[in-house]
């Protein structure tokens, strides 16, 4: 029973810990706001592509955070583009759903990119 009970305790002390890394170094909610760079609005103008480069400071270099924002659910944003060593940035639209930020093509209704989770 002491056991089981210690197994249990462990695992939930584990399953805190790692999704506080997670949180503290992958979340893509936490990332830095930056300058904003330019923006593009898709083709059925139910989204916009709003892009910012940050300083990475003495320690770091710059990059680029894409930011997309939900016309049809009040303006509602979420990052879905972050990539180190980039301070510039080209968005195309290909269609309704799809963006090309610098050479990565990415479907707005599921896709992100984070060059941390290469």
């Amino acid at each position: 029973m002491v056991l089981r009970f210690l197994l249990i305790v462990g695992m939930l002390l584990v399953a805190l810990v790692g999704y506080g890394v997670y949180w503290f170094f992958f979340d893509m909610d936490r990332l830095p706001k930056g300058e904003f760079l330019t923006e593009e609005t898709s083709p059925n103008g139910k989204y916009t592509l709003k892009a910012y480069v940050t300083d990475g400071g003495a320690t770091g270099a710059y990059a680029v955070r894409g930011e997309l924002v939900f016309h049809k659910k009040k303006n509602r944003a979420k990052n879905i583009y972050w990539n180190y060593r980039e301070e510039a940035a080209e968005i195309t639209w290909k269609d309704h759903h799809t963006v090309v930020i610098n050479g990565h093509a990415l479907d707005v209704r599921r896709d992100t990119y984070d060059f941390r989770r290469k």
